[in-house]
């Protein structure tokens, strides 16, 4: 998909959010799982930086997305959080991450999707699984995307999706590859339905 994005701002505080508007679709995972990259690959550009190191991002960056270079007003929103999982786990999801992330995930009306990603090559890490279970809890829709699976194929990438989906208590998830781009038009098409579902009349009032 040809999307056209712009980089809207960072945000420090609930104040700092961007109006609310269109559909958001927020990013999230553990520090180093490759976000950065998936969102790049995404969007078809290098608008998210990509760090070495872990924990590197503090605020929530916002992008807007239009879907035509003449589109005045942007389709969607993407939200990239903070990674979590470098400190010890707290009572939420993570010490490392500021206190205006609870308020973003629970409270904004426009946020249409959750994009949780997991590193496809390692065990179920228990904050993932800390992660889906607080956003069910709030009555978030979201979608398990494992990262870095470019490697994986037959057997070994059947494996890898049903340990992650028992370990994580999810019925389904994806498998990307920022690489190869492989499994890159599903999300879209989770993003789309997601987004559709806000944008309908009286959805998020």
């Amino acid at each position: 998909m040809k999307v056209y994005p712009k980089f809207l701002l960072s945000a420090l505080a609930p104040e700092h959010f961007p109006p609310p508007s269109v559909p958001e679709i927020a990013f999230l995972g553990r520090s180093n799982v490759g976000k950065s990259s998936m969102i790049n690959a995404l969007l078809g550009s290098n608008q998210a930086k990509v760090s070495q190191t872990p924990g590197r991002t503090r605020a929530i960056n916002f992008f807007a997305i239009a879907d035509s270079p003449t589109r005045q007003q942007p389709r969607w929103i993407f939200a990239d959080l903070p990674g979590y999982g470098y400190a010890k786990i707290s009572k939420s999801i993570s010490a490392e991450w500021p206190s205006f992330i609870d308020p973003y995930l629970t409270n904004r009306q426009t946020l249409a999707l959750c994009i949780c990603l997991v590193d496809s090559n390692i065990p179920v890490q228990p904050s993932d699984a800390q992660l889906i279970e607080f956003l069910a809890s709030v009555g978030r829709r979201f979608l398990v995307v494992g990262t870095k699976a470019v490697r994986l194929s037959g057997n070994a990438r059947f494996k890898a999706e049903k340990t992650l989906r028992e370990g994580l208590g999810v019925d389904r998830l994806l498998l990307c590859s920022a690489e190869t781009k492989r499994g890159l038009s599903e999300v879209w098409a989770e993003i789309s339905a997601a987004a559709d579902v806000v944008a309908a009349p009286g959805a998020g009032s």
